[in-house]
């Protein structure tokens, strides 16, 4: 294991390590918070530290997982369609990456399945143009 620093740390970015995300917490169908405990590695299997329980607030969570498939019960909990391959299945089109549930929206591994990272990029910055777009009604992000 190699501890990396890019540029973003640089510029402040906090590390945080062996968290899991527990609940996301929210109110009227609108995410408010995150639900986190501390884990150590105890006799080779990550377990939870009793009392480590935190809470962060949140109005956006994005869920960055890398080349990995997408976990289907998260998509299931969404009430998220799946397409062939149990990936979320969300249009591309015109102010696309939407999925079938107003709101949530899917793109990179979550979308096409594991791929290249410079696909990633490109869906990344589409689904955030498209989702500027459904939050404000326009969007001045590149396309």
């Amino acid at each position: 294991m190699k501890l990396r620093t890019s540029t973003s740390h640089e510029e402040g970015a906090v590390r945080e390590f062996a968290i899991a995300t527990k609940e996301f917490i929210g109110k009227g169908g609108k995410v408010t918070g995150v639900k986190t405990v501390r884990m150590e590695l105890r006799d080779g299997q990550l377990t939870e530290i009793p009392g480590s329980e935190e809470v962060h607030k949140a109005d956006l969570v994005l869920l960055a997982m890398g080349f990995v498939s997408p976990v289907g019960s998260v998509i299931d909990a969404f009430g998220i369609q799946k397409d062939a391959r149990g990936n979320a299945h969300a249009h591309t089109d015109e102010g696309g990456y939407h999925t079938n549930v107003e709101g949530v929206f899917a793109a990179g591994d979550m979308r096409r399945g594991q791929s290249l990272v410079v696909w990633a990029i490109r869906e990344g910055r589409q689904a955030a143009r498209a989702i500027d777009q459904h939050l404000m009604g326009t969007s001045v992000l590149p396309r």
